[in-house]
């Protein structure tokens, strides 16, 4: 007799979350991206959505409450805000010489992208880092 398949009630389904994750960090890169590039400013803001996304996605992913899932939200916003800016530096820096964002992110320097977006990022940026960190982290317990 085969064992009795458990319920879907009672399936555990955290190897979700790194999918929902990735795929909502993508499109909300690109989101920022089109952000800043509509209105002509590096849309900071919208780490402030970055951050919420990240708490959806994990928490639609069904990662555990914890010190990892709190970890995760930070890092991950992290590295939003992270490529956001990589792709808004390359946009800017490789429009000018008919390459395409994909083409220049890929042959952007770190120095470069590094001096472009300390540039291009001020107080006002930062506060909205700052803010989306706190709001991950608030979330994310």
């Amino acid at each position: 007799m085969p064992p009795p398949v458990p319920s879907p009630a009672g399936r555990s389904q955290h190897w979700l979350w790194p999918l929902l994750l990735l795929l909502g960090s993508c499109t909300l890169v690109v989101a920022w991206l089109m952000a800043a590039l509509y209105t002509g400013t590096q849309a900071g803001w919208m780490a402030i959505a970055a951050a919420l996304e990240v708490v959806w996605m994990l928490r639609l992913g069904t990662l555990g409450r914890g010190r990892f899932r709190v970890l995760v939200a930070l890092l991950a916003t992290l590295a939003i805000t992270a490529a956001a800016n990589w792709g808004i530096a390359a946009t800017y820096i490789g429009g000018p010489m008919g390459l395409s964002p994909w083409e220049s992110a890929l042959r952007l320097g770190p120095h470069l992208a590094w001096t472009l977006v300390g540039l291009a990022n001020g107080a006002v940026e930062l506060a909205w880092l700052l803010a989306a960190l706190l709001l991950a982290w608030r979330m994310a317990r």
